[in-house]
């Protein structure tokens, strides 16, 4: 329960960033600062995971508040997703799975023989850790339009409305870029934003 609850700030934001990127980092950093206090409460150090997870949202809630506010959603996500792999990955690199911090609060598993307890720490560390590399591993290549279309393809223009499949009219596109940018929208999640599209802007 105590690693779920490590990961309780990114869990939160992933489902709140579906209604506000806003409100979804600032009660990510609200939930790690809680888990943080509790947690050094319970036990007077603080974890990686739960420090990280605390400056992380902090940084990032500041960030897209107040410096960078059309900072995208992907690009929000990558940059979580990214840090968390980071976190997760590096105690890993120096053996130190960092589920031992945690599976050391449970009497039950602290009572395991070593070798056995050390074996299962490293399975769910490394689990969790590749599930952050593919995170950030979609989610960059989203960042990074891996998916936009390439100038001159079939799908610049192509869309017959600019409506989704529940009839809702789109005015934005994955990454805030608005609809469409030449005479018609473009096919799929992403619109071209080329300043060549429908000829020179002006």
């Amino acid at each position: 329960m105590n690693l779920v609850a490590g990961f309780a700030p990114f869990i939160l934001f992933t489902i709140l960033s579906r209604l506000s990127v806003d409100l979804a980092l600032w009660m990510a950093f609200a939930t790690a600062f809680v888990v943080t206090i509790r947690d050094f409460v319970e036990s007077p150090s603080l974890r990686l995971l739960d420090a990280g997870s605390l400056i992380l949202f902090a940084l990032l809630a500041l960030g897209r508040g107040f410096l960078d506010p059309g900072l995208s959603l992907a690009s929000v996500r990558f940059i979580a997703a990214l840090v968390l792999f980071l976190l997760l990955a590096l105690p890993l690199a120096l053996k130190r799975p960092f589920s031992v911090d945690y599976a050391r609060l449970d009497p039950r598993e602290a009572g395991w023989p070593p070798e056995l307890f050390l074996r299962v720490n490293y399975l769910v560390s490394g689990a969790w850790t590749a599930a952050f590399a593919a995170m950030a591993m979609a989610d960059g290549a989203v960042t990074f339009d891996a998916g936009l279309p390439l100038y001159g393809s079939v799908v610049i223009d192509a869309a017959a409305t600019c409506q989704d499949l529940a009839a809702q009219t789109v005015s934005v596109d994955q990454h805030d870029t608005p609809r469409p940018q030449g005479a018609n929208c473009d096919l799929g999640a992403i619109e071209a934003d080329y300043i060549f599209v429908d000829g020179f802007d002006g």
